[in-house]
């Protein structure tokens, strides 16, 4: 045996069905097997965006609008208090020095340092100084209670 000689095993290949050749052709000589009428009977049917709804008033623009969406907002990365307490508690970050956004990246508590938020998720114990982009009232509340000061970067 070789390559010359090798086929498909029998019933594994089938003819082709030939769609409008007539009517003696037993397939479709008057609709092709696409049954009648409608957009789907007609070629380039399948060619719909996926969102298409059949000439339908679609979704998106049924669902009312309402509101403001800013396209340019403020993103910040999110820290909790009981997260900066964890970190000092397990030696990452050290009381003595002022925590900031830098400090925090290099800890892992955020993934990027350019803008930074402090909210006020858990309790802190030990005074610390942190520095920050934007704070939540409870942060700073926190933060002050303990002792410690946050400072307001720009």
């Amino acid at each position: 045996m070789d390559l010359s000689n090798l086929s498909p095993a029998k019933g594994a290949t089938h003819k082709k069905k030939r769609l409008g050749r007539g009517v003696g052709s037993g397939r479709g000589g008057h609709s092709s097997t696409r049954g009648t009428k409608g957009q789907s009977s007609r070629s380039g049917s399948k060619n719909r965006p996926l969102w298409f709804e059949g000439g339908q008033m679609p979704l998106h623009r049924r669902v009312p609008k309402f509101g403001f969406n800013n396209p340019f907002p403020t993103e910040y990365s999110i820290v909790n208090i009981s997260r900066i307490a964890r970190l000092i508690d397990e030696g990452v970050l050290d009381v003595d020095t002022t925590i900031t956004p830098d400090v925090l990246e290099e800890a892992g508590a955020v993934r990027s340092a350019e803008r930074v938020k402090v909210l006020g998720d858990g309790e802190l114990s030990v005074a610390v100084e942190i520095s920050a982009h934007a704070f939540s009232s409870s942060a700073e509340r926190k933060i002050e209670d303990a002792g410690g000061r946050a400072t307001h970067l720009e």
